[in-house]
């Protein structure tokens, strides 16, 4: 970044109950090459000063970033407390970046999590011994669907009874969902495709190409109200050499089998779901650590696209996976140590933590309220205060049936 020059001084004040308290003075300023503006700058330089003064454990370190208009050296001082409160100040004053706090603090559940957990609530150990679980999906009848990838299989759970298969040979089936007629749709891994489940027990693809070159492999999917599919394409099914597009991107598949890419610009898209009233779209990038959110439009395309939360938690084994939606509009994504929980606004809530790395969840049970997840060898499930988005649906309005 280029020194900046500052400009139009006014004294201000701005405190952080989180962390520290500083006082500021508003400006204007310009960053040479470029037309970058910003409206704060540090008014007391005395950096030792503000350690003993404000917070005793704020961790400052210091680098040398550039010089003024008129030669002096210029010198980067990034503050960080306890609470994860971080500024950046330089010795002629300016606060070059926005103050923040980091997300990748860890929070247990109990801390955190009131809202979501009953007290002492743990995460259960249900079934075991599997190669590596995915795409979870409830039925009202009362039984769960989840793939085991490498094991080609999609398994039926049932509570008190034996462990079924429900497919053998699944084209190594990744995420599972049910239309708006109640036709299992998976994500097929290997067969990089998305399918359908007929009433009959029959399977159909329903998308395999893209302007005529092979899809990547289709990995996690969602259906909206108007039946259309939305899902995510990254290569994880496939070899360097066997990509014929050259992005990864998430698609939408209407009804009437007209596929639309809306986003392409994903490094390792993955997790996808709906906000409750379908008004946005989140899906995460593995790669990238984080959530995107997208407004939807009534045409059913994207626009608007941002970062809605960050899942970085150095030291911990996961990545952004599998996501869904309670009804009051809490995001829950799968990641590093368990299950991240988002207010609506982007706020960290909590982490439940899980036993195992944790790749996909699905809400369950007749009132559901259980939150199911698959994490690599095992499946899990924990009781929540609040249902998944889709209850009422799910609950007021079935009549569907797997073949």
């Amino acid at each position: 970044m280029p020194p900046i020059f500052i400009k139009n001084l006014k004294l201000a004040t701005f405190s952080i109950t989180t962390g520290i308290t500083l006082i500021f003075m508003s400006i204007l300023y310009s960053c040479q090459g470029g037309n970058a503006k910003g409206k704060i700058v540090f008014l007391d330089t005395n950096i030792t000063q503000i350690q003993d003064s404000y917070q005793q454990n704020t961790n400052i370190t210091v680098k040398e970033w550039g010089k003024t208009e008129k030669g002096q050296a210029v010198q980067l001082f990034t503050l960080t407390n306890a609470n994860g409160l971080v500024a950046k100040v330089t010795n002629y004053g300016a606060i070059i970046t926005e103050l923040r706090a980091p997300i990748h603090k860890f929070y247990k559940k109990q801390d955190n999590l009131q809202n979501i957990l009953e007290k002492d609530t743990q995460v259960e150990k249900i079934a075991k011994n599997f190669k590596f679980t995915e795409g979870p999906l409830w039925h009202p009848d009362g039984f769960l669907l989840f793939s085991d990838i490498p094991a080609n299989t999609i398994y039926k759970w049932q509570p008190n009874q034996k462990l079924q298969i429900f497919r053998r040979h699944s084209g190594n089936a990744n995420g599972n969902a049910f239309d708006q007629q109640g036709r299992l749709v998976t994500a097929e891994h290997g067969n990089r495709r998305v399918s359908r489940t007929e009433e009959n027990g029959k399977l159909v693809t329903l998308v395999s190409y893209y302007q005529g070159k092979r899809l990547n492999s289709p990995n996690d999917l969602v259906v909206k109200s108007d039946g259309s599919i939305y899902f995510t394409d990254p290569p994880y099914g496939i070899k360097p050499q066997q990509e014929e597009l050259g992005f990864y991107g998430v698609y939408r598949l209407t009804s009437d089998r007209k596929l639309t890419l809306l986003v392409k610009d994903f490094v390792r898209p993955n997790g996808i779901a709906f906000s409750p009233d379908e008004a946005k779209l989140y899906v995460n990038d593995s790669e990238k650590g984080h959530i995107r959110v997208f407004n939807v439009n009534s045409n059913g395309l994207l626009k608007n696209g941002r970062i809605f939360a960050q899942q970085k938690y150095p030291g911990k084994e996961g990545v952004p996976d599998g996501m869904k939606v309670d009804i009051k509009g809490n995001v829950y994504s799968t990641g590093p140590g368990g299950v991240w929980v988002f207010s609506p606004a982007g706020n960290l809530l909590g982490i439940i933590e899980v036993p195992e790395v944790p790749a996909n969840l699905a809400w369950g049970d007749n009132d559901y309220k259980t939150l199911y997840i698959t994490a690599r060898n095992s499946l899990y499930r924990i009781r929540l205060k609040n249902p998944g988005e889709g209850y009422p649906m799910y609950k007021n309005h079935w009549n569907r049936k797997l073949g």
